[in-house]
């Protein structure tokens, strides 16, 4: 548990299994504002996330989800914009003006599609035994990485030379790629922006599992 407080001086839960990176994203967040939360891990083998009483928090059954004092919030992008907009608003975590805000929007969506599409379903084939196409995943892993590379040769993150909420939803699937079994040994510019996310003030990491295939 982090020990920085809310606003209201109560910890935030988050719900979430811990070999997520859609909950990590969330986690990472939290640690990056200083904000005091605690985790709750759902039993989701045994169908935890599909109780009713987790159905309240979340109606689609899926991790994560957090109780801020009272205001129940699921998805984990959405979630990244009510932190900042509601703990880090006097900062640059979400840009204020038009093009930039818009920049940081469209990375959500490769979050959301290109990642998940990606590196996310390749790791989960591997750590969770999902019945996807494996090397599809792969591909499109590597197609993202050829994207992202060169243009994180002339810019520190995603969207320019400071951090922010972007580069919080792409790391931790991006980060996690081996486990998937796609090598970041290409990418020395996506490796040095992992590396500059990883050196902020109260980074937290996400667990890495051991698997045979990984590259």
């Amino acid at each position: 548990m982090n020990t920085q407080p809310t606003n209201s001086n109560k910890p935030i839960i988050l719900y979430r299994n811990p070999l997520s990176g859609h909950c990590h994203r969330v986690e990472l967040m939290l640690s990056l504002l200083g904000l005091s939360y605690e985790t709750v891990d759902l039993d989701m083998a045994n169908g935890a996330h599909k109780a009713p009483d987790y159905l309240i928090k979340n109606a689609f059954g899926q991790v994560p989800a957090i109780n801020d004092n009272g205001t129940l919030l699921s998805d984990s992008n959405a979630i990244l914009v009510y932190l900042v907009q509601k703990y880090g608003a006097d900062t640059n975590w979400l840009p204020k003006t038009p093009h930039a805000v818009a920049e940081v929007q469209r990375w959500l969506s490769v979050a959301a599609g290109e990642i998940v599409a990606g590196p996310c379903s390749a790791r989960l084939v591997t750590v969770f035994g999902a019945t996807l196409d494996h090397e599809l995943a792969k591909q499109k892993a590597v197609s993202l990485f050829g994207i992202m590379e060169p243009m994180l040769g002339t810019r520190k993150f995603l969207t320019g030379d400071e951090i922010t909420i972007a580069d919080v939803s792409a790391y931790t699937y991006i980060a996690h790629a081996p486990e998937g079994g796609v090598s970041l040994e290409p990418y020395p510019n996506i490796r040095k922006w992992l590396s500059r996310i990883e050196a902020q003030p109260h980074f937290v990491g996400m667990k890495k599992t051991t698997v045979a295939n990984a590259a």
